[in-house]
């Protein structure tokens, strides 16, 4: 990683440990921040122009969020992408989305569902910029409104709850180009189900995106064990 990638973005209505929280948590997902990376108080604190104790909270949520590790007699460290992680976070996305689309079906109103053509329409928009930042943003928006629609307060809760483990694994998804034709028809399938107020062909949809996700991440992952592999 380059020195002076890694910068502090200061947003004068952020309180400061969540302009450093906000910093760390891009560099982790873009990969300037590396898995198995240590993450230094002093060093960060310096790189960053801040003192330790924002830092210190930043990892703390990081931690939280799954982004961070800490590891005994070392200190913190970028997260791995595991498989089992991968899959522990996806099967319990899953289980949630597809309850949430399949209850919108029966209950999203036509204004809520205008809502979501609008947000299926951002998330297009947004893969036309090639941003990756702000297509995971679009992404994360149409989810929502899903989500919302199912008129379900505990299940908004939960998905809310797991939604930064979520985000890691989205990101990946959303970094590769090649993929981003593919997540145009899925979020269309969704929409258009939804819709239609088809529940098995909402689900099915539903279930599809996930799958891909995971398909291709897990992919990634074992590419990156196998170039390891073949360095050592």
């Amino acid at each position: 990683m380059k020195e002076d990638k890694l910068q502090a973005e200061m947003d004068e209505f952020l309180p400061l440990r969540d302009v450093v929280f906000r910093t760390l948590r891009k560099g982790i997902l873009t990969g300037e921040l590396k898995p198995g990376e240590r993450l230094m108080e002093i060093h960060l604190a310096n790189r960053l122009g801040v003192s330790r104790t924002p830092i210190r909270e930043a990892i703390r949520k990081l931690e939280l969020e799954g982004l961070v590790t800490m590891i005994p007699r070392k200190g913190a460290e970028v997260a791995n992408i595991t498989e089992k992680n991968l899959k522990d976070v996806l099967e319990v996305r899953r289980a949630l989305e597809e309850l949430a689309i399949r209850l919108a079906c029966e209950r999203i109103d036509q204004e809520r569902l205008l809502e979501l053509q609008g947000k299926r329409y951002q998330v297009e928009k947004a893969i036309k910029t090639k941003d990756t930042g702000s297509i995971a943003s679009a992404d994360v928006d149409f989810h929502d409104t899903i989500v919302e629609a199912s008129g379900n307060a505990r299940l908004t809760q939960l998905v809310s709850n797991l939604g930064e483990q979520m985000y890691r694994y989205r990101f990946e998804y959303i970094k590769d180009s090649d993929r981003h034709a593919q997540i145009i028809e899925e979020h269309r399938l969704m929409y258009e189900s939804i819709r239609q107020r088809d529940q098995e062909k909402a689900a099915a949809a539903a279930r599809a995106h996930i799958d891909a996700q995971e398909e291709a991440i897990m992919r990634k992952i074992r590419r990156e064990r196998e170039e390891c592999g073949r360095k050592a």
